[in-house]
């Protein structure tokens, strides 16, 4: 497989072909078998599975590990986990699928009894507060969890178990990963660390948030800041949230917050990136480093994090992978997602990748509800990534979900790898027709590529063209190209 690098905001294979990447998360969090008090790691990613993916035109998946499977004791790494990640790497590369690794956390991490997935117990520098069962949604633990928001301040305050900093101890487990799979052929690149949260900062950012809801919309009896503030992210308070499909209105409402997160990104977690990113460049220097934003930032509250240096230079291969997700995911109410709101959230992920100028990938996205009247919601996304040019990685795979309605919006044409640079591309779903307009510069020693979702009824290119399968391949010379492909 050819090594994927950067070039200006664009990802570029070895014949300098500009690349797009659509694919899915696939994330074993791990989970207690009963009366066992161990976390087992069964990554349930068989051959099957990762044929059918690459089926349905998926080039890249997001690959989650967890610091606790890696390291469960501190610095007795888990060889028989990482070539179980491996076996699966090795799987998608068998099928031409690339992979990043991503660093799975949530809560901080997985106690018993608890939501959450991430560190290892012995990383986890609680202060004496113990970890709670989520009553309403599992992300509650972020709002007002005491020894969630304790581990993370441990964490970014670079505190000390058994003597050795934790961030040493997370940057030396990093080292290790990026050993076994330096020279992996699939391999695209590091993910550091998913969703980093604020610890207390992140607690007194959902105060102002829910301040801020108050003061800008609340006047509904029914929607008072006490009801709000437990229901806000469990679905109940749709009445209350409307105004808020108004993005101005949101953004007003989350701004109050903005200083804070700021201050995170700066002052935290850039440090952090910078000292993660320096340790896998010891090991290696393949593989892309990617930058995710805070966990607030998946609200549209601006990412301010500088471009990861290492030893005081600008790394190179460097990307960008944002999360974003409309307040009513993980909810009931997903029917109810905003277009309007989201699609603001992204613009400002937008304004993030322009200030970097790096490329941007999707980390997440998404979302699930009954039906498919919110299959719309889908679509406005993909084609929102698409007007960006923009690959995205869906969150996430679960047992059903290749047979579940998602997939009809999930399996789509889009361009693989492009001579020059891509103009612009769309699928117009009424009149079924995908278009895609490029500027190509010179002759390139490999085509133009494009996954078709079914078989096509016509092909217009400006240039020879074969089909395989489902791949439409086109050879062209310099200049502006279009080609329509009609179903």
């Amino acid at each position: 497989m050819d090594k994927i690098t950067t070039q200006g905001r664009n990802f570029v294979d070895e014949a300098g072909r500009q690349r797009i990447f659509n694919g899915i998360n696939l994330c074993d969090k791990g989970s207690y078998k009963e009366g066992s008090d161990e976390r087992i790691y069964t990554l349930p990613f068989d051959e099957e599975l990762i044929k059918k993916l690459a089926e349905s035109g998926m080039n890249i998946v997001r690959l989650g590990l967890t610091w606790d499977a890696v390291e469960p004791q501190p610095r007795q790494y888990n060889e028989e986990y990482l070539d179980r990640v491996k076996a699966v790497a090795d799987l998608l590369c068998k099928y031409g699928i690339y992979f990043y690794l991503d660093m799975h956390q949530d809560l901080y991490s997985g106690q018993k009894g608890c939501a959450g997935d991430g560190a290892p117990d012995w990383a986890c520098l609680t202060g004496g507060a113990k970890f709670r069962p989520t009553k309403f949604v599992w992300a509650e633990g972020y709002f007002w969890g005491k020894a969630v928001h304790n581990c993370f301040d441990a964490f970014w305050q670079n505190k000390s178990y058994n003597g050795v900093p934790l961030q040493t101890y997370y940057a030396d487990m990093w080292k290790h990963v990026a050993e076994k799979f330096k020279d992996h052929p699939a391999l695209f690149g590091f993910d550091i660390l998913n969703e980093p949260f604020p610890g207390s900062l992140g607690g007194k950012v959902f105060k102002k948030l829910i301040a801020g809801v108050a003061k800008t919309v609340i006047t509904d009896k029914r929607c008072k800041i006490s009801f709000l503030a437990k229901q806000l992210f469990s679905g109940n308070a749709v009445l209350c949230l409307e105004p808020f499909n108004d993005y101005s209105l949101f953004r007003k409402a989350t701004s109050g917050a903005d200083d804070l997160i700021k201050k995170f990104d700066i002052e935290y977690y850039s440090p952090f990136l910078n000292r993660i990113a320096a340790a896998v460049r010891e090991v290696t220097d393949n593989g892309i480093i990617m930058m995710e934003n805070s966990y607030y930032s998946n609200l549209g509250i601006p990412y301010s994090t500088p471009a990861v240096t290492v030893n005081g230079k600008r790394e190179e291969k460097l990307c960008f992978v944002p999360h974003a997700y409309d307040i009513m995911v993980d909810t009931p109410e997903y029917k109810y997602a905003s277009n309007t709101r989201v699609g603001g959230i992204f613009d400002e992920h937008r304004r993030s990748q322009e200030r970097l100028d790096i490329p941007l990938l999707v980390g997440e996205w998404g979302g699930t509800s009954e039906g498919t009247d919110w299959l719309v919601h889908v679509e406005y996304l993909l084609d929102k990534f698409d007007g960006y040019r923009w690959g995205q990685t869906y969150w996430a795979y679960y047992d059903g979900l290749l047979n579940d309605p998602i997939m009809t919006e999930l399996v789509r044409t889009a361009p693989v790898a492009v001579c020059g640079n891509i103009d612009s591309y769309s699928y117009d779903r009424e009149k079924k027709v995908f278009t895609l307009e490029y500027t190509q510069d010179k002759e390139y020693s490999a085509p133009t590529e494009i996954y078709m979702h079914a078989a096509p009824s016509k092909i217009t290119a400006d240039g020879e063209y074969t089909v395989d399968g489902r791949k439409l391949s086109i050879t062209a010379g310099a200049g502006k190209h279009k080609v329509t492909i009609e179903y």
